[in-house]
């Protein structure tokens, strides 16, 4: 056993997963496990930096991560950046303050890296499934960017693209610095042909039709899957590895288009920093399953911050 602590730092969130790794047989047993949204992205689509007052919110989740870690003295720390920070022109004020707090270097990862790790975490314990057949289509839609990985027990073909709930949030349904309640028919079109282009690109890569299991990753699959189920509160044991179909997908993303904030607010499952950016989520995983044809998404709890974790294993 080896216990081993992953830092994935998000557009949206930054989450921290310590856990004992025996490589031997496959397992990883969990021993804390936590998120913090701390919107890391802010604006970075329009301004192309890390705003001041995210670049703080990430740092405060950092020094709390910190401790933990410690506490629970883990012998190795990976920290693994994704979209907002990979864009941004001053991410050495980022990475610099990482390692002050954390003494690790942060990793600012490409997406296809980013995508490998998503694979791996997702489809470790998946592969000797009988009722879910291969090859595997992992989606993880994150805030700044969506990754598509399709494979087997490994990955064939992986492509990053820059679709994320809070990139196309701020894009097209922000209008004079806030969240347009509800959006506008022409902002919803105008959205959505953003990510079927994305999806175009995608495809490019990815042959997306292929896949007979399609698994999805991250916070607005995991919400969309605990609003199916209507969970009094959110259930990270009835989500993993739930499963919801596209019909259903398609109407709780109609109505959280439709919906104010304080309507998003009011579900019960939901995270207080995903009420501005969940209809964004829902719709790209929609897109996807139209795309793909699959009737069904498997929700998986197990993502990028697993694949990290055994990556440091």
């Amino acid at each position: 056993m080896t216990r081993v602590a992953a830092v994935d730092c998000g557009t949206n969130s930054i989450r921290l997963l310590v856990a004992d790794a025996d490589p031997a047989t496959g397992e990883l047993t969990e021993l804390d496990r936590r998120m913090t949204i701390v919107r890391l992205g802010q604006d970075v689509d329009r301004t192309g930096r890390l705003a001041p007052e995210a670049l703080e919110r990430t740092f405060a989740a950092c020094r709390e991560y910190a401790e933990i870690v410690k506490a629970h003295g883990a012998e190795r720390l990976r920290f693994v950046a994704t979209s907002a920070s990979r864009d941004a022109s001053n991410r050495d004020d980022f990475v610099r303050g990482v390692r002050d707090i954390l003494g690790v270097e942060p990793e600012v990862i490409s997406g296809d890296q980013e995508a490998e790790f998503s694979f791996t975490g997702a489809t470790k314990e998946l592969t000797g499934r009988a009722d879910l057949h291969r090859p595997f289509l992992v989606v993880d839609i994150g805030g700044g960017s969506t990754e598509f990985v399709v494979g087997d027990d490994h990955v064939r073909a992986a492509r990053s693209v820059d679709v994320g709930c809070v990139r196309m949030t701020e894009r097209h349904l922000v209008r004079d610095g806030a969240v347009t309640d509800p959006p506008a028919e022409e902002q919803i079109a105008a959205m959505r042909a953003d990510i079927e282009a994305a999806l175009d690109l995608a495809e490019q890569t990815v042959p997306l039709r292929e896949a007979r299991t399609l698994v999805g990753l991250a916070g607005s699959v995991t919400t969309v899957s605990a609003i199916a189920q209507e969970l009094p509160a959110y259930d990270s044991t009835a989500i993993h590895h739930s499963r919801v179909t596209r019909d259903r997908v398609r109407e709780i993303t109609g109505r959280l288009l439709r919906s104010t904030h304080a309507e998003r607010a009011a579900i019960p499952s939901m995270h207080p920093g995903r009420v501005d950016v969940i209809a964004a989520g829902a719709l790209v995983l929609l897109a996807i399953m139209e795309r793909t044809g699959a009737e069904e998404v498997v929700v998986s709890e197990h993502d990028i911050l697993d694949g990290i974790a055994w990556s440091v294993a």
